[in-house]
Parts: C-alpha cells; structure tokens; sequence
C-alpha cells in the first residue's frame, strides 16, 4: 500500500506518537553522515542505517548495537566499507533486505521483512514497507524496508512508507530518481511529524533550494530541521 504515491493524512491512525521503549525524546541523538546514512543513539541501542556510498564519516564508528540496511542500492551499502565497519564492531547486529541479503552470502546477516519487530539492545524497531518507489516502469522494482525505530523516528528508505500511528519524526527523502519534490512535500504533509530531517540528497546540486521549499510547504505542526554533518542532535 502508498509504495508509488504519497498516503493521505487521513490513512493514519490518529493516536499520539510513541515513547521511546528505554527512554525518553530527549535521549534520542541523531547524527547525518550524508545521503541516507543515519546513526540514531536512542539511549539504549545505537543503530546506524544505511551506510552507502554518497555517506561519509560512518567509518569511525564503534559500539553500534546493529547497522541497518533498507534496500541493495549501493547508495545505500557500501559493501567495500561495509566490513571494516563490521570489524570494528563485531558486537552489532547486521539487519538487511531480502534483496540485500542476496549480496552478503559470506558475511553474516539477518533478513527481516513487513511486519517484523525485533529488539536491539533497549529499542523496538518495527518493520514497514516492502518495495523500493518505481522508478521507471521498465526497471523491476526491488525490496525496500522501512524502519519505525520506538515508534518515534521513521527512515522509510526509498519509498513513502507511511507509519502505522502519527510519529515525531521522519527522515524525509529529498532528491532521487523515483521521486518529485511534490511527491515529498505531499508525504509530508500525510505523516505530518513534529520534525521532518531532509535525506537522500546527495543526487541533488542545489539541495537547499529543496530544504527551503520543504520549510514553505510544511504542516503547521511540522518543523524542518536540516542536520549539520557528523554532529549528534537532538531532535
């Protein structure tokens, strides 16, 4: 359901976002490493997602509970960084796509799909979507998980997953070849978060020109927090 076109606001269930499970918002630490590449520290897991090629910075990283994987694009795994990351914290957890899975035949993993909710360290996270956005009707399209992490925080990866409840905040895609800023402003507008943080914008030149028009065309109760690169914030 909504993978090519955004939901409506009235699709969701009206009930007020979730507490975190271990903690609080305020615990809650954000840090961009570019494109679609996140680490939240949510006090009691820290999860990075989706380190791909567009992202920097993410290599440095220690004591993550588990790295995070929506889809195979190389945007969003960088597989020849991907094992000195895992080497350098062979504690974490590698959660990936079905298709994803098909690339990492001699690294460990695991496959979660829709409808999935695990634990990691203190934190629920539940898994949404199933299918990239189409990008052409002549390109196949491929398997994409979103993340609700908490109930609080969704990284729909490349589609326009909406949430099962309204949520605080959305990782918001910016630029891609399956979508249109309209399209984004609408899934906006739909989930309608108290803070929508613009990703996925590495394709773009004039990234800005996007974030300022998302500022313009934001709901009411929606604030739009672009994030400084590699710092923690809290959201």
């Amino acid at each position: 359901m909504w993978l090519d076109a955004p939901p409506r606001r009235d699709d969701l269930k009206s009930s007020a976002p979730a507490r975190p499970a271990g903690g609080t918002l305020e615990d809650v630490q954000t840090t961009h490493f570019g494109h679609s590449c996140l680490l939240l520290d949510t006090g009691v897991a820290r999860l990075l997602f989706d380190p791909g090629t567009f992202s920097t910075g993410f290599e440095a990283l220690d004591g993550l509970d588990a790295v995070l994987l929506t889809h195979q694009h190389f945007d969003h795994i960088d597989a020849d960084r991907l094992g000195a990351l895992l080497a350098a914290n062979p504690d974490a957890r590698l959660i990936v796509d079905s298709g994803t899975a098909e690339q990492l035949a001699d690294v460990e993993h695991e496959v979660v799909a829709p409808g999935a909710s695990i634990q990691v360290g203190g934190s629920r996270i539940d898994v949404l979507g199933g299918e990239h956005a189409v990008i052409h009707p002549d390109i196949p399209v491929i398997a994409n998980n979103a993340y609700l992490i908490d109930g609080t925080h969704l990284h729909p990866g490349d589609s326009f997953t909406p949430p099962p409840a309204p949520v605080d905040v959305l990782f918001l895609p910016t630029g891609a070849p399956w979508l249109k800023l309209s399209e984004a402003v609408d899934y906006m507008r739909a989930v309608a978060p108290r803070t929508a943080v613009p990703i996925h914008e590495a394709v773009l030149a004039r990234p800005a020109m996007h974030y300022r028009l998302f500022e313009q065309l934001a709901p009411e109760q929606t604030t739009v927090r672009v994030l400084d690169r590699e710092t923690a914030t809290a959201l």
